[in-house]
């Protein structure tokens, strides 16, 4: 499948342009490669961090540490990092892959892996100068050194660029003096290298510095204790205190009064791969499910047998492969993108860059939903353990304490969900999605008189598909008709603006897991993908209830009268289908499938 072959689309032209199953890449197009990757990375969270779950539940701080020098040693550290600083250069679907298998055995590791790989090293490979790179990354690369990012202060968190951190030149001009206050900073305990945001004089917009931190000579730094956390026990979070902190001047990092930039760039790149962090959790949170439910005899019967317990594994299976298929759709892209600029002559710095950036909105849909998904699995992963699930004894509990923070970081799931209605909306202002085209022909499309023809649906999800594409239709007349009441004021909305967002989630989940199966069908046969093609159904129907209610509750909150009318019955229309899956059915091949494999198996 080569990128030249097919029209890429733009970040948020999923919404108005239709995508080909063949487009879409899926985890079953793993590269021999990336499948030996894979099985290097799963058998080292084997070892190294699913061996010592307890230790980490504990609050072994020098665990995480040790394990993380180790996966420097074998290049996971580096995976994203250019070979010329020491890194493996791997494209960005290998990057989320090994994010995604690294990250499953205990959320302690994953968030110090995330933090470091992330917005510890990216901001530098991303803007560094050549010197700054050569200096630094290949030290993060191995792991003979650690990162953290200093962004959160007591008074600012999703308001970053209200930070109250200062740095002031020096009379000579050579460097910057910091100080400040930052607070929940991952890593902060075994760190040599922050990148901290600050504001000189009074600058608009905050800058980065990358800040070098040797316990020996602290230079004006002192760290809190360890904060005591609900979940990631074993990641050490700390504050930290900027004191006279003296940094050279070549240490700024991009220009003066850009690191707002950086921040929420680097924050893109977070956000898909969070993402990519919650799948193998949610994997392995079905598979220790099914597994107990298999063992687990109430009324002398396994209760896997019982309706009420396939509902939830059914409902669990069909959140994580949904989350699969989309979290890889959108990597590729990214990937693909970042390849036809480095033709097109961009550095690599500056085609990473924009590769993210343009993907922003997918990247915000993806963290939202997973970190959602994750959190569900892990509740209901509890509910079937029963009494056993609520016990420190088994590894429930501590699944959904970890999962918590998930909504939390990298940009709440609130902000991340106004940010992709936003960021979409500028996009149509710019001209890069038409999204006015489309909601007219809404507009006009409920106006005219509906077909009362009979379609032909034989072909494997041709009516899925049309569902996917009336879906499509609810979220332009909902966000059209809002932008029209409201324009430019619509961000004070907030309300509105969550529940557009819910319906532009589940358009993307929903037809990611349908391409997905829809791809591998047409090459594996239909009856090879059936229980997929059930999956990609559920999730499909779910997401059209939820559509429903976000779209019912937007259109009486902001219309009235025959326009109220109207919206009521386009949305009535857009949300029907004329055949209804049956759902208890499709609940039952799921959960069968995965009861007699006793693990998710897809």
């Amino acid at each position: 499948m080569e990128t030249k072959d097919k029209e890429l689309l733009r970040g948020g032209q999923f919404l108005v342009k239709e995508t080909k199953c063949e487009d879409v890449f899926t985890p079953e197009d793993f590269s021999e490669e990336q499948k030996m990757m894979k099985e290097a990375v799963m058998e080292f969270n084997e070892r190294e961090i699913i061996a010592h779950k307890a230790r980490f539940e504990a609050k072994d701080y020098a665990l995480t540490e040790e394990v993380m020098r180790k996966a420097g040693e074998l290049g996971f550290l580096g995976v994203a990092v250019p070979e010329a600083y020491g890194g493996l250069d791997m494209g960005f679907v290998s990057t989320l892959l090994v994010c995604d298998y690294i990250s499953s055995g205990t959320g302690s590791f994953s968030t110090a892996f995330g933090a470091h790989t992330g917005i510890g090293t990216m901001p530098i490979t991303l803007y560094g100068t050549e010197e700054q790179k050569q200096k630094y990354v290949p030290k993060l690369a191995t792991g003979e050194w650690f990162g953290a990012y200093c962004l959160t202060e007591p008074g600012a968190g999703s308001d970053a660029n209200s930070g109250k951190t200062t740095a002031t030149l020096s009379e000579d001009g050579k460097s910057y003096k910091i100080n400040g206050q930052k607070m929940w900073i991952s890593n902060a305990g075994f760190c040599r290298l922050m990148i901290v945001f600050a504001r000189i004089e009074n600058d608009k917009n905050i800058t980065g510095f990358i800040v070098e931190y040797d316990k020996d000579n602290p230079n004006g730094i002192t760290l809190g204790e360890e904060e005591h956390k609900l979940g990631i026990r074993a990641s050490s979070t700390r504050q930290v205190f900027f004191n006279d902190t003296v940094v050279p001047v070549e240490n700024m990092l991009a220009g003066r009064g850009e690191g707002f930039k950086i921040a929420m760039n680097a924050l893109n790149v977070g956000r898909i791969k969070l993402a990519g962090a919650c799948l193998d959790s949610q994997r392995r949170i079905l598979t220790t499910a099914v597994q107990y439910a298999n063992e687990r005899k109430q009324f002398n019967t396994p209760i896997a047998d019982f309706g009420a317990i396939k509902y939830k594994l059914a409902e669990m299976a069909a959140s994580a492969y949904a989350g699969e298929s989309a979290t890889y759709r959108a990597a590729k892209n990214i990937e693909d993108r970042i390849a036809l600029r480095v033709a097109a002559g961009n550095s690599h710095q500056e085609a990473e860059l924009k590769g993210v950036e343009e993907y922003a909105i997918e990247c915000s849909i993806l963290k939202v939903a997973v970190s959602e998904d994750v959190q569900n699995c892990a509740d209901e992963g509890i509910q079937i353990f029963g009494g056993m699930g609520f016990s420190e004894e088994t590894p429930m509990e501590a699944a959904w304490r970890d999962a918590r923070i998930a909504r939390i970081y990298e940009g709440t799931n609130e902000i991340n969900r106004m940010l992709s209605v936003g960021m979409l909306v500028k996009k149509a202002m710019k001209g890069h999605v038409d999204l006015l085209g489309p909601a007219q022909a809404v507009q006009e499309e409920l106006m005219g008189i509906p077909s009362f023809d009979t379609p032909d649906y034989s072909e494997l999800f041709a009516e899925e598909k049309e569902m996917v594409a009336k879906l499509k239709k609810v979220f332009l007349m909902v966000a059209g008709a809002a932008v029209q009441k409201f324009g430019p004021d619509l961000e004070e909305h907030q309300q509105l603006l969550i529940a557009a967002s819910d319906i532009l989630i589940e358009i993307y989940m929903a037809e990611s897991a349908i391409l997905r199966t829809e791809k591998n069908a047409k090459r594996f046969g239909e009856e090879a993908q059936a229980v997929q093609i059930a999956m990609a159904k559920l999730y499909l129907y779910n997401a059209v209830s939820i559509v429903e209610k976000n779209g019912k509750e937007s259109i009486i909150s902001f219309a009235e009268g025959d326009e109220q009318r109207m919206l009521l019955m386009g949305l009535k229309r857009f949300v029907k289908y004329t055949n209804y899956p049956d759902i208890v059915d499709l609940r039952i091949a799921i959960a069968e499938k995965v009861k007699a494999e006793n693990k998710y198996c897809f």
